[in-house]
């Protein structure tokens, strides 16, 4: 344990040492500050730009390219992985742009819904949904069943973990990348580890009845 006397004594220097290098220090902070804003303003301005920037542009042209090739074969899709060797064709001349491509070597659909739709159909998008429905209400009945709070802590942040990832894939996606995919996959792991050791708990605090002979 930390004795008082060294708590008091750490207290004061650190107050000495903030009071002498005070103003360097809210020089950096101002500083930070202002650069943060005008970064954020200029994101904001970016993200919502639709008629010039060629990103996002570029994002809608992949989207419509999706639902093109999903109506084109709507049940199995083209199959796993070929949505940037088959998207080429399904482009429109006037949504093209300046970094479209026909070579199938930039990018995927940008979205973890419509991806799926045109290279699994509507079986492999009913799938991926599954997994995400099924994911939240794990969870939720992990968090309301366990009276460990270590668990609680747990399950709920690798939940609110996971929703972000599926708030974000529908502007983008990262499953076909082995870094996103380990935390994508392990999250939803833990979440079923965890609902069976609560089962299991379960299980053995219940009385076990005697066989009657």
């Amino acid at each position: 344990k930390i004795k008082f006397r060294t708590f008091i004594l750490l207290s004061v220097g650190t107050v000495v040492l903030l009071l002498l290098f005070w103003t360097q220090i809210y020089m950096k902070l101002e500083k930070n500050r202002q650069d943060t804003s005008s970064n954020f303003s200029e994101q904001l301005q970016s993200i919502t730009n639709v008629s010039t920037d060629a990103s996002n542009l570029e994002r809608l042209n992949r989207w419509d390219c999706a639902v093109r090739m999903f109506k084109e074969k709507p049940v199995f899709g083209w199959g796993p992985g070929t949505y940037m060797f088959k998207y080429a064709p399904f482009q429109l001349s006037y949504e093209r742009t300046i970094i479209s491509t026909n070579s199938g070597d930039l990018g995927n659909a940008h979205s973890e819904y419509l991806g799926p739709l045109s290279e699994s159909g509507i079986l492999g998008t009913l799938t991926f949904l599954a997994v995400v429905i099924a994911s939240i209400y794990y969870a939720m009945r992990v968090y309301r069943k366990t009276k460990d709070k270590n668990v609680k802590i747990i399950v709920l942040s690798v939940t609110i973990g996971l929703i972000t990832y599926y708030t974000h894939g529908i502007l983008n996606n990262f499953l076909d990348t082995d870094k996103l995919s380990a935390l994508f996959w392990g999250y939803t792991a833990i979440i079923v580890a965890l609902d069976i050791a609560e089962n299991e708990k379960k299980n053995e605090s219940m009385p076990k009845q005697e066989t009657i002979k």
